[in-house]
């Protein structure tokens, strides 16, 4: 076993590369049409699938979200500039840009692949949430009929720092009561895709958090046990060394 740190930023990073070696992934560029749902893991997911397929599509990450949680008393002037140009879409490996996946839905079908983002994870029961503001559930509301409807998969990209304690159906219950205020919360349908389960799409390790926290810029990071034979570990490592001093997310 070995142990190592990863700060959120480094998690968005692994996660992207995971993603982009995904099984799933990588049949759907060869035959398919993926959408990949702007946010600020995405984001990370979006440069990887471009890198590896060998195109840049003039992508930024910057703006590459419809919203984004910045802390109290945030100087708007300090965030990153940028306009959000649509969702990125691949059809048959080729990037389009420019339009969302409102406009492409309609046109998805058995076999093809969304990627959406989420506020809350409950680990243990490998279930995803998000958190809602717009009465008519925004990009989930499009994306997710889709998936029992035609059988769309839907693939939800997560950090482990967005870790609560489930069930989140009873948190999405007790959130969504006619006298709750703030935002609501929708429970994803979609398959759970960790830090911890890029580490076993690239390498073959297990990995699992054992303590989380810090400071100095290691807030809200994640320490994880990796386990496996001595060539997954030194995979893992390598792998892990590569992201771990990605720079903070500036979406």
């Amino acid at each position: 076993m070995k142990q190592f740190i990863l700060t959120p930023a480094a998690g968005k990073r692994l996660i992207g590369k995971g993603i982009a070696r995904h099984p799933a992934i990588q049949q759907v560029l060869r035959d398919g049409t993926l959408v990949i749902v702007a946010g600020t893991t995405n984001g990370y997911v979006a440069e990887e699938i471009l890198a590896a397929t060998g195109q840049s599509a003039d992508f930024t990450r910057v703006g590459f979200t419809r919203g984004a949680v910045v802390p109290p008393g945030f100087d708007a002037s300090r965030r990153a500039k940028g306009k959000l140009a649509g969702d990125l879409i691949f059809v048959q490996g080729a990037a389009v840009t420019g339009k969302t996946i409102f406009d492409v839905v309609a046109d998805l079908k058995r076999g093809d692949v969304v990627l959406k983002g989420a506020n809350a994870l409950d680990l243990q029961r490998r279930q995803a949430a998000i958190l809602v503001g717009d009465p008519q559930l925004g990009t989930a509301g499009a994306a997710v009929p889709a998936v029992p409807g035609r059988r769309v998969r839907m693939i939800v990209p997560v950090g482990l720092e967005k870790r609560v304690p489930g069930p989140l159906a009873d948190l999405a219950e007790a959130v969504n009561g006619p006298s709750a205020e703030g935002a609501g919360m929708f429970v994803l349908p979609g398959e759970v895709f960790t830090e911890l389960d890029a580490i076993a799409t690239l390498t073959g390790a297990a990995a699992t958090p054992i303590a989380a926290g810090g400071a100095y810029g290691a807030e809200g990071c994640v320490w994880i046990a990796v386990t496996g034979d001595a060539e997954q570990l030194a995979a893992a490592q390598g792998l892990i060394e590569s992201v771990e001093c990605e720079p903070p997310c500036r979406a």
